[in-house]
């Protein structure tokens, strides 16, 4: 069961998203099924139900905790070191 609590939210920003959709996969000419937004740097990948998994590679090349859907009518965080929602 996840967390209730985030250790890193000082770490979200206010980002501009690096691309449209998913910056990996553009440049591939692959597809994705969501979108994710880095809120630390503003790196757009796609989601883990995505075969290329762009926004958890991402973070575990940056360390870059916390993500936003990047989906239109989805206002959620999720914090990958706290495998938790987070309130921002």
């Amino acid at each position: 069961m996840p967390q209730t609590s985030c250790a890193h939210t000082d770490q979200i920003e206010t980002v501009e998203p690096s691309a449209k959709g998913c910056e990996e996969c553009l440049k591939m000419g692959d597809s994705w099924v969501h979108l994710r937004l880095c809120r630390t740097c503003g790196h757009v990948g796609c989601c883990d139900s995505s075969k290329n998994k762009h926004a958890s590679k991402h973070f575990g090349q940056t360390s870059h905790p916390i993500v936003q859907s990047f989906e239109p009518g989805e206002d959620w965080l999720w914090c990958y070191i706290d495998n938790t929602y987070v309130d921002d």
